[in-house]
């Protein structure tokens, strides 16, 4: 039996807050151990506008919240031009379209895995039947 990643878990309620919010351009990379990485994931969205780039971050810190997560260090909240969320685990990063375009962290990070945000879905669960376990009868209804 396949064990629950709470990690990919929490990566994915971060995106869905980002969508929530109607980032735009929400990438996920999963950076190597080996690389000198800090972190196990950025997620990276950008916003059209300061108000719009606050209000997704504000999304991902209620949503994680509810998870009894918090983030260690908030940065540009204020300017709203790139807001860095440090969830130690992963970092999630919104933008604003220029200055996603000038820092590309996806080329200064291009050795990590770019995945797809419905990569991090939990599957559907499966029913599982103990070994030996007999199949449940249906009673027969009188007609």
């Amino acid at each position: 039996m396949k064990k629950k990643n709470p990690l990919k878990q929490q990566v994915h309620e971060a995106i869905l807050a980002c969508q929530d919010k109607k980032a735009e351009q929400v990438t996920v990379l999963e950076l190597e151990k080996d690389t000198g990485a800090f972190t196990d994931y950025f997620v990276m969205c950008s916003g059209t506008n300061p108000r719009q780039i606050q209000a997704i971050a504000d999304a991902v810190d209620e949503r994680l919240e509810t998870l009894g997560l918090r983030p260690t260090h908030t940065e540009g909240y204020n300017q709203a031009e790139w807001v860095l969320l440090d969830y130690v685990d992963f970092v999630v990063h919104v933008f604003s379209e220029k200055a996603r375009a000038y820092y590309d962290l996806e080329r200064l990070w291009k050795s990590a895995k770019k995945l797809e945000p419905s990569e991090l879905t939990a599957p559907a669960r499966r029913r599982v039947t103990m070994p030996g376990a007999r199949p449940a009868r249906r009673k027969k209804h009188a007609s």
